[in-house]
């Protein structure tokens, strides 16, 4: 306990100390940023003539990438926020202040009842447009050398996922699996998703947590994890968001409108895009089954334990509406084991 109060001082220390020599002043207010699903620390510091959030974090090659990726989509005209100044250790950072407003946020103030309201779907149709310039336009001069954990979302960072899902959540959660069973509904789902042209720009984790709402405009954070990749898998986190659960005619909608924007940039794609399109839903679904058991069941972060049982509804409504016909038997019947034994009992307790 000592040690974490004084590593959260010693964190606060260096954006502080970072901040007064760019700033050359002392009177300002800071205040940390909730925590979230990593171990970056965020400040807001707030000088009176204008508000920035201080950064903090010791793993060198992730601030590396986050700085180099945003100096790059600046130079495209993509909507990112702006690096002021970087620590001379890389620690620590200073950048645009995008405001206290995420897109999760409009969704959640605005929802009436398991609808979305026509001003979120218009937020999530800028998103979705502002998603495509970056997987084109963004592609264009990336340089992906240094990507973590890999340049490009291939074969191998596709049993990473489908492993994620396996050893993070089933086993965490204590679901047997047919391991057997489990690896063969796994190969046919890794050679289904390498058909996929993957010359694009992939942010890897973008949800609603990541998107910015300022003056009615969209603006995208953590996309240090981006690397080059397939279309459909931005697509699949944000319409399949656990958090959001998001009704499934906004969500032909929202996929209409993607497709008819990117047959704009290569028609091709467009006209192929749904034949792909629902397994990568499916593996990013597993991906995030995987983040929810480690970061919920292993570390006890209360928001990811509120995702398990909307995660698990959401794969079971992926099958029963056929969208995956009856491919992945063994994947199917974990999730329905999974739902048994976590449904059930918050069924109970509600009831109680």
């Amino acid at each position: 306990m000592i040690y974490l109060h004084f590593n959260i001082y010693f964190m606060e220390e260096q954006i502080v100390k970072l901040f007064e020599s760019y700033r050359k002043m002392s009177d300002y207010r800071i205040e940390p940023l909730p925590l979230s699903g990593s171990s970056r620390k965020y400040y807001r510091i707030q000088d009176g003539e204008k508000s920035y959030v201080g950064v903090y974090h010791e793993n060198l090659r992730e601030n590396r990438l986050f700085v180099e990726f945003t100096n790059h989509f600046r130079s495209k005209g993509l909507h990112v926020p702006e690096i002021y100044v970087v620590s001379g250790e890389e620690t620590s950072y200073l950048q645009e202040d995008l405001g206290r407003e995420m897109l999760l946020d409009v969704v959640e103030r605005e929802r009436e009842g398991s609808e979305l309201s026509d001003h979120t779907i218009e937020l999530y149709k800028k998103a979705l447009k502002e998603l495509l310039r970056f997987q084109v336009i963004g592609h264009e001069g990336l340089d992906y050398t240094n990507c973590l954990p890999r340049p490009v979302f291939d074969e191998r960072c596709i049993r990473w996922d489908l492993n994620y899902f396996k050893y993070c959540f089933l086993r965490l959660a204590g679901v047997d699996a047919d391991e057997d069973k489990l690896e063969n509904d796994f190969d046919q789902l890794v050679e289904v998703l390498q058909k996929a042209d993957t010359n694009y720009f992939m942010f890897r984790d973008f949800q609603s947590r990541n998107i910015m709402v300022l003056n009615e405009e969209v603006y995208f954070i953590d996309y240090q994890g981006g690397r080059r990749g397939a279309l459909h898998y931005d697509v699949a986190s944000l319409l399949y968001d656990a958090v959001v659960k998001m009704p499934d005619a906004r969500k032909e909608e929202l996929l209409e409108y993607y497709i008819g924007e990117l047959a704009n940039y290569n028609q091709g794609e467009a006209a192929g895009f749904r034949e792909l399109y629902y397994p990568f839903v499916l593996v990013r679904l597993l991906q995030a089954m995987g983040a929810f058991g480690l970061r919920g069941l292993h570390e006890g972060k209360s928001h990811f334990i509120d995702s398990i049982v909307p995660g698990l509804q959401g794969i079971i409504h992926l099958f029963e509406n056929g969208k995956l016909g009856e491919d992945y038997p063994e994947i199917q019947r974990t999730i329905r084991m999974a739902f048994k034994k976590y449904f059930v009992p918050l069924r109970a307790e509600i009831n109680e």
